[in-house]
């Protein structure tokens, strides 16, 4: 039996879509520095006496509930339905986030950390769904994605400027409870005007998740989703690493730590022009040569920030480092929408971004490798470098294993049940 999803209130429509979720990708962007942010104060305080051991262990734990939330709930959504799963993502992390404001221990700010991490993980591949199936139809949904992803880096910058304000007169508990606040307007209006998938689904009790899981390892769709997978675990070490281990690259290059930070900065704002760029650019030519054109440019461009450059040279040449790497990991985002059916579509992204959130995990340990080893500087970009490169590969791969042209595979989706 089939059926079809219809927004929730009637007077709702698409409108409200691309805000809502943008709103809540940019908590998500929040959530990728604010650990950073305060760590140091932790550590410098003796805050629960939490040493270094002890606060790489609740950096990293954050990012496995993240690996988790984006397979379990990204596959879940299939039955919750999209707006109900992404309401339930941001009331969950938010409501974590708060609780690490007061947390007594470095156990339970860690178990916290870990319990919002599953909610962020959900938020991601559930929003950019969400966003794709509402504008599949208008020819855009590229450029609506990627947009919706400007949300992230927003969120990055917003929160690395929250913390320069605010840490030192309020404390660094202030940016938990800052990071929280917004929930109290955004789940409500998510909960009035958000509409759900307009996408046709289909309805089997008890068989949805199964069903869906089964479609990726079916026929073709082995190869499709390896290569996803694959090319969204080298996109996201990109991510994370250059995030984590670029101000301390530049550092080691000789150059101060103002002007590292204010690289960071830089990296960050590059990502969201980037994004806006990126998803013209592959709504006009297509979601393939775009994604494998900008690995190809990120690799060469993190290549080149090995060789020593004059101040403006280099602020443009991390601008347009931030303004590829971080466009085409939204663009694999994007791809992967348009490469499933309906029924799986959620559970793919899920399965997509949660194999990346790996390479969230060893993008700072590899960084952090080259930096023990006293050569992460340049054989950091020369790392980087490769990663992307090997994420063109992987988008290679993928273009093989669909032998579909880039028409068939985005109306998969809307034709599957047709």
């Amino acid at each position: 039996m089939t059926s079809t999803a219809v927004p929730h209130n009637k007077g709702t429509g698409r409108g409200w879509v691309l805000p809502l979720c943008w709103s809540a990708v940019l908590l998500d962007g929040f959530d990728l520095v604010v650990l950073g942010t305060v760590l140091p104060v932790l550590l410098r305080n003796k805050v629960w006496d939490l040493s270094p051991g002890a606060a790489t262990f609740v950096s990293t734990i954050g990012l496995v509930g993240m690996t988790i939330g984006a397979l379990v709930l990204g596959t879940v959504t299939e039955v919750l339905g999209r707006r109900r799963a992404l309401i339930v993502s941001v009331t969950v992390f938010s409501a974590c986030t708060l609780l690490c404001a007061v947390a007594p221990s470095a156990f339970l700010f860690g178990l916290l950390r870990f319990v919002a991490g599953l909610g962020l993980g959900g938020c991601l591949p559930t929003a950019i769904t969400l966003v794709s199936e509402h504008y599949a139809r208008s020819g855009r949904p590229g450029t609506a994605t990627t947009t919706v992803m400007t949300g992230y880096h927003v969120g990055a910058m917003a929160t690395a400027l929250l913390g320069i304000a605010l840490i030192e007169p309020l404390g660094w508990q202030s940016m938990f409870v800052v990071g929280a606040l917004p929930a109290l307007v955004l789940v409500p209006l998510m909960i009035k005007y958000l509409p759900d998938s307009t996408t046709p689904v289909e309805h089997r009790p008890g068989s949805s998740i199964k069903q869906a899981l089964a479609v990726l390892f079916r026929g073709r769709m082995i190869g499709v989703t390896i290569a996803f997978w694959v090319t969204s675990f080298m996109g996201l070490i990109l991510v994370y690493g250059l995030n984590t281990w670029l101000p301390e690259i530049m550092r080691q290059a000789g150059y101060p730590l103002g002007a590292a930070l204010g690289l960071l900065l830089t990296l960050n704002f590059g990502g969201v022009v980037g994004l806006l760029v990126a998803g013209v650019v592959a709504d006009r030519i297509g979601m393939k040569p775009a994604t494998l054109g900008w690995f190809v440019v990120a690799a060469v461009l993190l290549a080149l920030l090995s060789i020593k450059m004059p101040g403006f040279a280099l602020y443009v040449a991390v601008f347009l480092s931030g303004s590829f790497v971080f466009s085409a990991q939204v663009l694999v985002y994007a791809y992967t929408t348009r490469a499933y059916p309906a029924e799986a579509r959620a559970t793919g992204l899920g399965w997509t971004a949660g194999i990346g959130r790996i390479g969230a995990i060893c993008g700072p340990l590899l960084g952090g490798l080259l930096l023990t080893a006293g050569i992460v500087y340049p054989w950091g970009f020369y790392a980087f470098a490769v990663v992307a490169a090997l994420a063109a590969v992987g988008v290679g791969a993928l273009n093989a294993a669909s032998r579909l042209p880039e028409e068939t595979v985005g109306s998969n989706a809307e034709t599957s049940h047709q």
